[in-house]
């Protein structure tokens, strides 16, 4: 496994399709929250440095549609990143 650590930096709004039951169904306008973070750098604590040390540049963005998920993320708050090999 490989950690990697995140800062959510923004985000944007915007309405997308979706298949809540299924691709053959019709799609839906839903609401889409792209998330949008940035590795953390080593200024603020050992902990950043030492990630800092190992990712120092990169992105990472992500579409949610699920509004209850959108409230685990904040602007500015830090998340990790656990990278597991699938099977």
């Amino acid at each position: 496994m490989i950690r990697a650590k995140f800062r959510l930096n923004s985000y944007t709004t915007e309405m997308s399709p979706s298949w809540p039951d299924g691709y053959d169904k019709p799609s839906v306008e839903v609401e889409k929250r792209t998330l949008n973070f940035t590795p953390v750098y080593g200024k603020d604590s050992e902990e950043n440095k030492a990630f800092w040390g190992a990712t120092p540049t990169g992105s990472l963005q992500l579409g949610v549609v699920n509004q209850k998920a959108w409230a685990f993320f904040e602007l500015g708050k830090e998340y990790y990143l656990d990278f597991t090999r699938a099977a």
